[in-house]
C-alpha cells in the first residue's frame, strides 16, 4: 500500500481533532510499558485506564518492531476510539500510518516533526519532546500539535533523559501557544511539581501500568492533577 492510499484510509477512519480536543487530551496522558503487565494484556490495562479517566494513550514499546507494534495497536485502538480518546504511537511513523493511529510522538532524535506530518497528513496529532525553550519553539514552528516536556523527575524508564527544572517548564509553557504535557517520574505524590507552570497535564507511565489497581491509580492521579492544576 502506498503512502497516499494508506494516509487517505487512515484519515477517513481517524477524522480531525480540534486544538481544543488535543489540549484536553493532555490532562492525563497514559504511556504504555508492557514490562509491568504481570500476566495481564496491554489492551485490558489500557481499557482500565481509559474507563477510569485517562484522556490520551501512547503506545510506547521500544523493544518491538514495526509489524508487532501495528499488531498490538490493533488491540488498543478500538478501545481508545470507542472512548473518544486519542491513540498515539511513540516514534514509529510507519506503524502509526499502517495502524490508523491518531498520530505519533517523536523525540528530538526521532523522525522529524515535519516529516511525520508529511507522511501522516494534516489531521494527525504530532507530539514532540522538548527540554528547552529553543527546542519547544522549533517544534511549534515545525507544526507540532503539542509538546512533551521532561524528564521532570529522575525516572528509570528514561535514564538518559535530560532533566527539566520547574522553572524551565514554566518558561516553555509561556513561550509556546500549543499544549504542553509534563513527563518523567510523575505520580500522585510528585504531580505537585507541575503546579503554577502553565502545563496542560501529566504523562504517566509506571504510576499507571505498574499498578495492581490501574483504575484506582488513574482516579488518584486525576485527583492529584486537580489539586495541582485546578
Amino acid at each position: 500500500m502506498g503512502i497516499a492510499v494508506a494516509r487517505a484510509a487512515t484519515q477517513a477512519a481517524r477524522g480531525p481533532w480540534s486544538p481544543k480536543d488535543i489540549r484536553q487530551a493532555m490532562w492525563l496522558y497514559a504511556v504504555t510499558d508492557s514490562a509491568w503487565l504481570h500476566g495481564r494484556t496491554l489492551a485490558s490495562c489500557v481499557r482500565d485506564a481509559v474507563d477510569a479517566g485517562a484522556t490520551c494513550v501512547q503506545l510506547r514499546e521500544k523493544h518491538l518492531d514495526t509489524d508487532r507494534i501495528v499488531e498490538l495497536a490493533g488491540t488498543i485502538q478500538p478501545i481508545c476510539r470507542a472512548a473518544r480518546v486519542p491513540f498515539l504511537i511513540d516514534d514509529d511513523v510507519e506503524a502509526a500510518l499502517r495502524s490508523g493511529a491518531d498520530g505519533v510522538h517523536v523525540g528530538q532524535s526521532d523522525t522529524a516533526c515535519a516529516e511525520a506530518r508529511r507522511i501522516l497528513g494534516p489531521d494527525a496529532i504530532i507530539g514532540v519532546s522538548a527540554q528547552t525553550v529553543d527546542e519547544a519553539l522549533a517544534a511549534e514552528a515545525a507544526g507540532a500539535d503539542y509538546l512533551g516536556v521532561g524528564a521532570l523527575i529522575p525516572t528509570p524508564t528514561k535514564p538518559d533523559a535530560v532533566d527539566v527544572t520547574s522553572e524551565e517548564l514554566a518558561r516553555i509553557c509561556s513561550a509556546v501557544s500549543i499544549p504542553v504535557v509534563g513527563i518523567g517520574g510523575l505520580h500522585a505524590d510528585t504531580i505537585k511539581v507541575l503546579s503554577g507552570s502553565g502545563v496542560d497535564g501529566a504523562a504517566v507511565v509506571s504510576a499507571i501500568f505498574a499498578s495492581d489497581d490501574i483504575a484506582g491509580s488513574v482516579r488518584e492521579l486525576d485527583a492529584a492533577l486537580h489539586a495541582a492544576l485546578g
